[in-house]
């Protein structure tokens, strides 16, 4: 009976330890491989966009600021990470980032450097008419000569650039007046300048000053009627046939009459220079003095 008995084996396993292995530093490499694509990813966004890109994303996340301190642990995607493992010291991994020439504006720095830019524009507008007036006397005076009947009258036609716009005289010279004597009827070539200088004008929007001057001698041809009221009917006149050449009536801002008060040549007052009509082509920007900006 004793052989059938079955026989009892033991197995004995023998334990070899090997230390404790946790799962902590796979999750600390990751938080380091995550860290070093980030970092590689942002190198290569700097170097493919441009400057402007770069502001661009700078004004979009401003005013937040990105900070990385060694002891934010793996919260931070590019912070410290600590690698801590049986029988391993803790150590942390930092990651710089290189910085960019453009810094972060904040929404004040960038008011600050638009305002210069508004404070430009009626300075721009300014040299802008300034050109243009420059122009307009230039095709004026081309116009002008390149008339069989006009260019002979060359002499009677003054044309400057003032603080007021753009000036254009018409002037008597010797044997050569605009009106008949004593009164402001126009001589037909003095009209045919007069409507010369309406193709010019009618090319630019600026509003129009209209004014007669006369020189110092005293009218004497009728009574209760003096140079103010000949220099007056005479810029009247002249404003009619610059209407009757398509000069909008809107434009006119002012039909005045001056006598002798600013004479073209002050230390020759009765000059036939002195007879003269007036075109002002008003700025309509204003004058900035020399050292703005």
């Amino acid at each position: 009976m004793a052989d059938d008995a079955r026989p009892i084996i033991i197995k004995r396993i023998k334990k070899v330890s090997g230390g404790r292995h946790g799962g902590a530093w796979k999750v600390a490499y990751a938080d380091f491989v995550t860290a070093m694509m980030a970092f590689f990813l942002l190198l290569w966004l700097l170097n493919s966009t441009s400057k402007q890109q770069r502001e661009g994303l700078a004004d979009y996340f401003s005013p937040t600021v990105a900070s990385t301190n060694a002891s934010s642990g793996s919260g931070d995607i590019l912070g410290g990470v600590s690698l801590n493992n049986d029988g391993a010291q803790d150590s942390a991994v930092t990651v710089s980032i290189p910085t960019t020439p453009t810094k972060v504006q904040s929404q004040e720095e960038s008011q600050g450097k638009a305002k210069p830019e508004a404070e430009k524009y009626p300075e721009l507008v300014a040299k802008k008419e300034q050109d243009y007036f420059e122009q307009m006397a230039k095709d004026l005076r081309v116009s002008i000569q390149e008339s069989p009947e006009l260019s002979k009258l060359n002499d009677q036609l003054l044309i400057d650039i003032t603080k007021d716009g753009m000036r254009i005289q018409l002037v008597d010279k010797d044997n050569r007046a605009m009106f008949r004597p004593g009164s402001a009827v126009l001589y037909k070539y003095a009209e045919n300048m007069l409507r010369k200088i309406s193709t010019v004008i009618e090319k630019m929007p600026n509003r129009i000053s209209i004014t007669g001057h006369t020189d110092a001698s005293p009218f004497t041809g009728r009574d209760n009627y003096s140079n103010w009221e000949l220099s007056s009917d005479r810029a009247n006149s002249s404003r009619r046939v610059l209407s009757e050449s398509g000069i909008s009536a809107n434009r006119v801002a002012e039909v005045q009459g001056k006598a002798a008060t600013e004479p073209l040549l002050p230390d020759r007052p009765l000059r036939p220079e002195n007879r003269r009509i007036t075109i002002l082509m008003l700025r309509e920007s204003p004058i900035l003095p020399e050292d703005f900006m």
